[in-house]
């Protein structure tokens, strides 16, 4: 038989190419859709709280967001509200219309969650930051379009259209449906609440801690820059996270007069920041009345 023409052999590999990219798509697919169930989503609420997330009719705008809204004894109105997944959050304010006070989150992934008719939030308008899940983001109000207290929620795509069935705590909320859901989010292995911050987040970019005294509630920390050879102090609580109760941090350079926040705080006190090159420092903290206050030490 006479050996096939160039034309024949080229098409034989073309279809041979075609078949086995063909085969890889599904592959491809899978994969992509392995990636978009890579965030998962909990309530943007404190351990244990639990609320009603209603998921109107078409009717609502945008159709697919969530109102969360008063379930039993838990009162939404003034609520710590939290990431629901880690991420970028970026802080806006559209004033007295549309969502008010609001914080978009963007996720590892690409996806994106809003959170609307905020009362407070932790970052002025403009601002942003890098979140854990669980970050605190601010609190429940009625700004903007609303006309009661209740968080406005949404889950987007990467594209920004709008996933008309969230799921939350493991629960698809579908078009038209009312669900009361149970918050996990900042639980600890036990079931009870974790501090969502570290001493880095509180402090900043470029801090590490280089020492740190344990409390009765929680623990008080001493870190430094060296790139701005600034110390930084915070003092975490690990009790009565998200209720506000006496917390303090200080610093002290030698010579200088001391810094202090002092306060009633839902999760940490600080950051007290004190340029203290060459110098020897004097910290500390208190929760309640449980206090550590250093020597005069970290020379240099």
């Amino acid at each position: 038989m006479p050996a096939p023409s160039r034309p024949t052999v080229r098409s034989a590999i073309t279809a041979l190419a075609v078949t086995f990219a063909v085969a890889l798509i599904p592959q491809a697919a899978s994969a992509q859709a392995a990636g978009a169930l890579a965030v998962s989503h909990k309530s943007p609420f404190n351990c244990g709280k639990t609320f009603y997330a209603n998921n109107w009719t078409p009717t609502h705008n945008p159709s697919g967001s969530i109102d969360w809204q008063n379930y039993g004894s838990d009162a939404i109105n003034g609520e710590t509200v939290r990431a629901t997944a880690a991420g970028t959050a970026t802080f806006y304010n559209a004033g007295s219309t549309s969502y008010g006070r609001w914080v978009e989150i963007r996720h590892s992934d690409g996806t994106r969650t809003r959170y609307a008719h905020l009362a407070t939030q932790v970052k002025s308008p403009g601002s942003s930051m890098t979140v854990s899940q669980g970050a605190v983001i601010g609190t429940v109000g009625s700004t903007g379009g609303s006309n009661a207290p209740h968080l406005h929620y949404e889950q987007r795509t990467s594209s920004g259209g709008m996933d008309t069935s969230p799921t939350v705590e493991g629960t698809t909320v579908s078009l038209g449906t009312k669900k009361a859901l149970k918050s996990t989010n900042g639980c600890g292995g036990g079931g009870s609440p974790t501090n969502p911050n570290t001493p880095e987040s509180v402090c900043g970019s470029g801090f590490t801690v280089i020492d740190s005294a344990a409390l009765t509630g929680g623990r008080t920390y001493l870190l430094y820059n060296s790139g701005n050879k600034n110390n930084c102090v915070v003092t975490l609580k690990t009790t009565s996270l998200g209720t506000a109760t006496s917390v303090s941090a200080f610093l002290q350079p030698k010579g200088e007069s001391k810094a202090t926040d002092s306060g009633k705080f839902e999760y940490y006190a600080g950051p007290v920041k004190r340029d203290a090159a060459g110098q020897c420092v004097v910290w500390g903290g208190s929760v309640g009345s449980s206090t550590y206050t250093s020597p005069s030490e970290h020379c240099g």
